[in-house]
């Protein structure tokens, strides 16, 4: 499946330096910024910087080198925030939506951590 990918997005304009972010981490393939409202006392988003539209589209379509530095970036945001369960941290909730079921609001693929406190159940039992 081709995906149409919307240059004009708010990460698109991150990326190409249009709009400021508080950056935690910055590799070659991928960029972790704070969330500018964010919904834990930790909130950090990670996108890759290749135009990627959600999971699939990125699962997908990415070269290796992208899709293995963007997951060893989300692991070193984790460690960088002291939250990893098993090395003193208290958990996190990693978080990617995907079209209009899954409520994306930004079409580009992007991974959020959430931490800081208990985020309690994530989906309601129907």
């Amino acid at each position: 499946m081709a995906y149409a990918y919307d240059d004009t997005n708010i990460f698109a304009r991150i990326l190409r330096g249009e709009i400021p972010n508080n950056t935690v981490l910055e590799t070659g393939h991928t960029l972790a910024f704070r969330d500018i409202a964010p919904q834990a006392p930790d909130h950090v988003l990670v996108i890759p910087k290749g135009a990627y539209v959600n999971f699939d589209h990125f699962s997908n379509a990415a070269s290796e080198a992208e899709i293995v530095d963007f997951y060893r970036t989300a692991g070193k945001v984790c460690a960088m925030l002291g939250i990893e369960p098993g090395m003193g941290g208290a958990g996190y909730r990693a978080i990617t939506n995907a079209g209009e079921n899954g409520v994306q609001e930004v079409p580009h693929y992007h991974l959020h951590i959430l931490a800081g406190r208990n985020l309690g159940r994530m989906l309601n039992r129907a």
